[in-house]
């Protein structure tokens, strides 16, 4: 029978062979040794030979999995500087105050993790004392994203170093007191320490990649050289199933970030169980990396293997490790010595011989304690050679024990992530293993006690002099006196001011005109940061490419194709725009970047991310809450708004609820303005308060949501109204009267009704305020109602000052005190939207919104099959006055008929 593998057609037969006779020799050679001495040297003389080949850069495909061994072996070690036994020391007192933290707080049912310290303990110590800056130079150091489970270790680590007490630790997860710790990263909640907020997994990976990209953009657009600054994530190998977890990796590769760094701890072990039972996620992982063009350091075997490996002359120990299972290695961790001869080393002869060479307790110290990632040395050299790879980002995989020197009840146990304390036994045991100098009395009444050196103990004087040779205390975040940016030249806003006249303007446009106007300001335009992610041309934005650039490491190295067009497509290094393509996650984890920078690296940047509404919120709004916990600044922007304003598109495509998610985050300020002149108002207000001199009680630690429309209509100008500016920004103001819009009513005591209109729908509620006039002798006042969610936080906050004695009216109720008639709210959203209010409104309510999913089709039968056109609005109006008595009920049913309704 014909092997199928010798007939199967391959891209090479497609090239010439200058030399087939020698073609030839090269593969009888290949047949040749794996005739006489097995396929497995065949294949091992052939990895070698690529190794060899890819070292000597000749270009042919790189092997994507290596053998199961450590990268860098044991001879080729750097020596680590420092004290070893001192460092050691040092970690076992973080271990014991990790646990013990979270074992006390158990009492109180807050619950903790201990397991992941436990494994990852070397991976940040080492860190910690070699490589992590400080930011004590030049205020932006290393950026470190720790895994959020791990933080019981980094709590115990600042409390050796004196940064936190024995009253904090107590408070772990108890906060609403006082020195309170969060449960995980949190910056909102610990500001001082926390930078980055991880624990929603997956979210830390890609903004570690954006956070490294966009250090790159600042040091090539000349804002801040921060070239030495490495960013390092901590990451968990079941947390890179999450698909955001390598939904970069292309990107940090191919602009060659070899200022990041991703520490994977590899314990084998996710929520539930293994991470990948019947396979390798090491293997697995290696490969992704590798062919997405990332550096990968393996350390996965401590120094105890040394001798095993030595003695595999046959290789069969290295093919046993990369043909076992990871459940089953985890198994091992469990199992006496007998069981490893018989299940490990049994299935090969040349094992079999081999295990009559090692002892018992040299098999168990080697299967249950021996891993890469668990001593100081390993991980130095991963990190080592990370730090000093050029050319590409590096991801280490370090492998690990759950639960590593908890005890045998916790390590590498399926539960062990539900396990939340230790028995004082269990503690005790773990005291011995570390050799903490803990005596059994200070075990009072059943409680753990905290362990601590001294302030003045040899342990914290090496860890304090470790931390200032790097730049100071980490993880640190730094709130920098930074002086508040001037404000821009009150003519980019006052343009708009006068209305568009005749001609007819989408609000989208008019707010790319603004930013146009103020990225030219010369105090202020460089720190604008437009992020966009592949529609610029859809929101009008081309004409910024060839005066701002799209930022590219590498410029421009083509002439593109629109070259002699005046909007031509233009990158450079020091391009402004950020054009991400087709992520909005990752145009999120650019603006978060973007939007920290003012901490990261004390400098304020002021980024807008313009993107289809619908795909914003609703696809990362896990983003949007990370953004709000670490404190972000800037403006979002939801162009193409609405359900009903984008023609043609469909129900994927019709936002009609975007704002009721950007309700539910505390840091949003979420606006859904008529007019240009209302959007200017807010950006002006909002630059003052984020990047200006925030007024006293104003948070400036907020950021922005404007939805703006794809729809030409005309833009007003802006009205001589008494405090029109407040009420654009609390989120209501009367945009006219009927007697001011010149609407002809006949009756001089005729009915009247209040409408309220947000964004496009203030177009259909003007129509209707003419329809109600001349034809059913209504009279309407219309309202622009820029903000549902502002006016709602507003009376949120009155009903809490009614509840503390204090008297306090909220605005919408002060806004409409006195306004006549009953009152119908329409927008271009679901009625959940403008309902927000409902209870504070004295006056009769009703709403229109666009509930349901959108559908394709022209805007005005759009909005004729949601009812928020402007002839709906005239029945619900006139609907409302029947129900009062104020009008005749039959007119609401001749208004139906009239209209087609």
């Amino acid at each position: 029978m014909t092997d199928p593998q010798a007939i199967q057609p391959s891209a090479l037969d497609q090239l010439p062979d200058r030399d087939p006779e020698e073609t030839a020799e090269w593969q009888a050679s290949l047949d040749a040794v794996a005739k006489a001495a097995g396929p497995h040297r065949a294949a091992y003389l052939m990895r070698r030979t690529l190794e060899r080949a890819e070292g000597n850069g000749i270009a042919l495909p790189k092997l994507l999995e290596t053998d199961y061994v450590n990268t860098i072996p044991t001879a080729a070690e750097p020596s680590v500087p420092g004290d070893e036994e001192m460092e050691r020391k040092i970690t076992a007192w973080n271990r014991w105050n990790a646990a013990a933290m979270v074992t006390r707080g158990s009492k109180h049912g807050v619950g903790g993790h201990i397991a992941t310290f436990a494994s990852a303990a070397w991976l940040y110590e080492t860190g910690f004392n070699h490589f992590f800056q400080g930011k004590e130079a030049d205020g932006s150091g290393d950026q470190l994203y720790i895994q959020g489970h791990a933080s019981p270790g980094i709590y115990a680590r600042a409390f050796l170093d004196g940064r936190l007490t024995e009253r904090h630790l107590d408070n772990f997860r108890q906060e609403s007191g006082g020195d309170g710790l969060p449960s995980y990263p949190h910056p909102r909640r610990l500001p001082w320490l926390w930078e980055f907020p991880t624990v929603s997994m997956g979210l830390g990976p890609l903004s570690a990649i954006y956070q490294a990209r966009f250090n790159r953009y600042l040091t090539h657009r000349g804002i801040k050289d921060v070239s030495a600054s490495h960013v390092w994530a901590f990451l968990g190998d079941g947390e890179m199933d999450e698909p955001e977890s390598t939904a970069a990796l292309a990107l940090a590769s191919r602009e060659g970030l070899d200022n990041l760094t991703f520490v994977i701890n590899c314990n084998l072990q996710r929520l539930d169980g293994p991470v990948r039972a019947n396979f390798k996620i090491v293997q697995e992982l290696e490969a992704q990396f590798r062919g997405a063009g990332w550096n990968v350091v393996k350390s996965l075997w401590g120094s105890a293997w040394d001798e095993l490996f030595q003695l595999d002359t046959t290789g069969a120990l290295v093919r046993r490790l990369r043909e076992v299972p990871d459940a089953q290695v985890q198994t091992y961790q469990t199992r006496g010595a007998a069981y490893i001869r018989e299940d490990f080393f049994g299935k090969d002869p040349a094992l079999v011989e081999l295990a009559k060479l090692l002892s018992d307790d040299k098999i168990l110290e080697c299967f249950h304690l021996s891993r890469g990632g668990h001593e100081a040395r390993k991980v130095f050299a991963a990190y080592k050679a990370a730090v000093e790879f050029k050319g590409a980002p590096t991801v280490i995989l370090a492998q690990t024990v759950k639960g590593h020197t908890l005890g045998e009840g916790f390590a590498s146990k399926n539960a062990n992530h539900q396990m939340k304390k230790l028995s004082v036994d269990e503690f005790k045991a773990m005291r011995d293993l570390l050799e903490l100098p803990i005596p059994d009395a200070q075990f009072v009444d059943g409680v753990v006690p905290y362990g601590h050196p001294g302030a003045d103990s040899p342990e914290v004087r090496y860890l304090q002099e470790r931390r200032a040779a790097l730049g100071g205390p980490a993880p640190a975040r730094r709130t920098h006196a930074l002086a508040p940016l001037p404000a821009p030249a009150d003519k980019a806003f006052a343009s708009f001011d006068k209305g568009s006249g005749s001609q007819n303007v989408a609000t989208t446009m008019a707010f790319v005109r603004l930013i146009k106007d103020l990225v030219r300001d010369k105090e202020t335009g460089r720190r604008w940061v437009p992020i966009v992610p592949d529609e610029a041309r859809t929101f009008g934005m081309e004409s910024l490419f060839p005066s701002l650039g799209i930022y590219s490491p590498k410029g421009q190295t083509y002439e593109p194709v629109d070259r002699d067009q005046l909007m031509y497509y233009k990158e450079a290094k020091n391009g402004q725009i950020l054009n991400e393509g087709i992520t909005e996650a990752g145009s999120m984890a650019d603006f978060i970047a973007a939007s920290t920078a003012y901490s990261t690296h004390g400098e304020a940047m002021i980024p807008f991310y313009i993107f289809y509404s619908m795909f914003g919120w609703q696809r990362t709004a896990d983003q949007m809450w990370q953004l709000g916990d670490q404190l972000g600044r800037g403006f979002l922007v939801g162009a193409t708004a609405g359900r009903t304003t984008l023609t043609g598109e469909g129900l994927q495509h019709a936002d009609g609820h975007s704002p009721v998610i950007a309700a539910t985050n505390p840091a949003a300020l979420s606006y859904d303005p008529a007019f240009a002149y209302e959007i200017a108002t807010i950006v002006k207000d909002g630059l003052r308060r984020m990047y200006g001199e925030a007024a006293p009680g104003e948070d400036p630690n907020v950021f922005y949501y404007l939805t703006v429309y794809n729809e030409p209509m005309p833009q007003p100008a802006k009205p001589s109204v008494p405090g029109l500016d407040e009420g654009i920004l609390k989120g209501l103001y009367r945009f006219n009267t009927a007697e001011s819009a010149g609407v002809d009513v006949a009756a001089a005591n005729a009915p009247r009704i209040q409408l309220l209109g947000s964004g496009t729908a203030i177009h259909w509620v003007l129509k209707a305020q003419r329809l109600l006039a001349e034809e059913w002798g209504v009279a309407s006042d219309v309202w622009s109602a820029t903000s549902w969610t502002e006016l709602r936080r507003d009376a949120l906050e009155a009903d809490a000052a009614l509840l503390r004695g204090e008297e306090r009216q909220p605005y919408v109720r002060r806004a409409l005190q006195g306004a006549e008639g009953p009152v119908l709210a329409v927008s271009d959203y679901m009625r959940q939207v403008p309902d927000q209010i409902a209870q504070w409104v004295e006056q009769d309510w009703s709403s229109l919104g666009a509930d349901g999913f959108g559908l394709s089709d022209t805007r005005e039968a759009a909005r004729r099959h949601f009812g928020v056109d402007a002839e709906s609005i005239v029945v619900a109006a006139l609907a409302q006055l029947a129900r009062r008595g104020e009008v005749k009920a039959t007119a609401v049913k001749e208004a139906r008929e009239r209209y087609g309704l």
